[in-house]
């Protein structure tokens, strides 16, 4: 299946993209496609107007590159660090820039912080503004504790039981992915 990684910093010394990168890791692993939209690299402008609002053509190249990876998604996989117990402002101004994109896919989230709570408070604010835009988060969250020790720069695990972890919220992201794929197909409401 094809799913797009939506991470969301942009500071210097980030962190976080270890995670976004050993999420990729894994689900490559299992045989799927996906695609790491980092806005970092991406350089979205700050929202006026959403994609969808823009005269046919007019929108930026990198909004109808990012439109198009997420079209093709068949669900989002989430990464957020948690700034002043809430997601940062680069992922929110990230995906609010976009909406049809989103409708009746699924979205987990990954979860990450410097210190023990590994970002929890910032998935739960997220979990509403993801089902508002159509990509309700599956139960499971993955949050990630530590995250400057917790992973080598290519992503790879320090600590093997965030390997062990990850099968559980993988397997049910697939679950939802494919649920939801199925019954997109048969038209949804």
């Amino acid at each position: 299946m094809k799913f797009a990684i939506i991470y969301g910093s942009v500071r210097t010394a980030r962190q976080g993209i270890k995670a976004a990168k050993f999420i990729k890791n894994k689900f490559e692993e299992k045989g799927h496609q996906v695609t790491l939209i980092d806005p970092l690299e991406k350089k979205l402008p700050l929202l006026d107007l959403k994609y969808e609002e823009f005269p046919e053509g007019e929108a930026p190249a990198s909004m109808k590159e990012i439109s198009k990876i997420l079209t093709d998604a068949e669900g989002f996989l989430i990464v957020t660090g948690e700034y002043n117990h809430d997601a940062p402002p680069a992922l929110k101004n990230m995906i609010d820039h976009f909406m049809r994109e989103y409708l009746y896919k699924p979205s987990g989230i990954i979860s990450y912080s410097a210190g023990s709570f590994g970002g929890v408070r910032a998935a739960t604010h997220l979990r509403d503004v993801l089902a508002e835009l159509g990509m309700s988060s599956i139960p499971t969250t993955f949050p990630i504790s530590k995250v400057q020790d917790s992973f080598d720069e290519n992503g790879n695990a320090v600590d093997d039981a965030y390997n062990r972890r990850v099968e559980k919220f993988i397997k049910e992201f697939e679950w939802y992915a494919e649920a939801l794929k199925e019954a997109r197909s048969k038209g949804t409401p």
